[in-house]
């Protein structure tokens, strides 16, 4: 007689195949099952430490990353993963070791440079800081000071991680380089990035002391600006540290201390706002991803980043072919992104849906190159970004996962 569990198939084999297509609820009962019975499971650990990580649950995710690392110490995923964890928290100290052992070493230097400082700290009492936008399009401006020095204007974008400074404009303020590292930008192109720290962020009334800090050169960009020269992007790292709300309607943004007592005051504030509650998970240390659709196709796996200027979404060829979307040639233009000149044709989405959110007519760009789609060890469909949120409040909240949306809203945001 045949054993019949020979027919049945590797739980974890099953789970590698649910983590491909995005179901990661799944992957992390089926992950969990397995350590039910095989406590030293290295690949069920690592695969539902890195789903708590995706979301955000820290301690939980620690103790199957510390576990995973006793029974393959030497494996260098798991300190991609516990440095990222380690940073999600502001223990830079951690995280440098972790980075060492990748052979990070001037990353690992930079992190170990804020040993006797506090990350991220705001010393002011205040609660909460609203600050109006210099303008909305094509991307949200905000003013800034950087180390007491003259205000300068960064925009808003939750494609980049880590705060960029302009490069010329760090030599001016003679910040300290810890080495460089090659990032990829839209289209798939590449630039050479270099790590500092600044030892104040003013935005407003609101100063952020000890902040890691990219430097790029994103000075061109001022272009699409009408002559206001941009010296900096505000990306997700620093929205992570507050709950942050991007204003689009009221033309502000909103920094709130991350406090529980701040996040059920907002809460009960646009109860009658009708909030449209988005859950999402974060990879890394800014790639938010959740549910949407494209023209009524099934679901797929996006990514909020709302650096595409006055555009909604950017899509995979996988993505436009599934939802009939054509692409006409002679439409095409060079754009200007992180990495520089990237070709790209332009189409709309007829219906563009982000969990329950759903708009009509949105721009789009496609490029031949969206390497996005499988960097992650996931598929992702596409970007949603600028366009699809201006009729919104969107705010993040890192704590329980979720963007919030709140549509026209005429009054100021609570």
């Amino acid at each position: 007689m045949k054993d019949s569990k020979l027919n049945q198939p590797n739980p974890m084999d099953y789970a590698k195949v649910l983590f491909q297509v995005g179901k990661f609820e799944e992957v992390e009962k089926v992950a969990n099952d397995v350590i039910q019975s095989d406590a030293e499971n290295y690949q069920a650990l690592l695969l539902l430490g890195k789903i708590l990580l995706f979301k955000n649950k820290i301690e939980e995710s620690k103790t199957k990353l510390l576990k995973a690392k006793e029974v393959k110490p030497d494996e260098k995923e798991l300190d991609v993963l516990l440095s990222e964890l380690y940073f999600r928290i502001d223990d830079y100290q951690n995280a440098s070791k972790h980075q060492e052992a990748l052979d990070r070493k001037d990353n690992a230097k930079r992190l170990l440079s804020f040993k006797d400082t506090i990350p991220f700290e705001v010393r002011n009492e205040k609660h909460n800081y609203r600050i109006k936008l210099l303008r909305v399009d094509p991307l949200p401006v905000i003013e800034v000071k950087i180390n007491n020095q003259s205000s300068v204007n960064f925009l808003i974008d939750t494609g980049a991680a880590e705060t960029v400074i302009d490069l010329d404009y760090a030599k001016e303020l003679g910040l300290e380089i810890f080495g460089s590292d090659v990032g990829t930008f839209a289209g798939g192109k590449q630039a050479v990035t270099y790590s500092g720290k600044v030892q104040s962020f003013t935005i407003s009334d609101l100063t952020i002391h000890n902040m890691l800090v990219h430097l790029l050169p994103v000075r061109p960009v001022s272009q699409m600006f009408g002559g206001m020269q941009i010296d900096g992007i505000i990306g997700t790292v620093l929205f992570y540290h507050f709950i942050t709300t991007l204003d689009y309607p009221n033309e502000e943004v909103i920094f709130r201390k991350k406090t529980d007592e701040n996040m059920k005051k907002y809460e009960s504030n646009i109860e009658k706002l009708n909030p449209i509650i988005v859950p999402f998970w974060m990879v890394g240390d800014h790639f938010m991803v959740a549910w949407g659709s494209v023209n009524n196709s099934d679901p797929i796996l996006m990514f909020l980043d709302t650096g595409l200027a006055g555009g909604g979404f950017i899509g995979s060829k996988t993505t436009l072919d599934k939802a009939s979307i054509e692409l006409d040639e002679s439409k095409a233009f060079i754009g200007l992104g992180g990495g520089g000149k990237v070709k790209a044709i332009p189409f709309v989405v007829d219906e563009l849906s982000f969990g329950d959110a759903q708009e009509k007519n949105i721009g789009g760009v496609y490029t031949a190159n969206f390497p996005l789609e499988n960097m992650l060890g996931f598929q992702i469909g596409g970007i949603i970004s600028h366009q699809f949120f201006k009729p919104y409040a969107l705010t993040f909240d890192f704590k329980n996962m979720k963007f919030i949306l709140v549509r026209n809203n005429t009054k100021a945001t609570p």
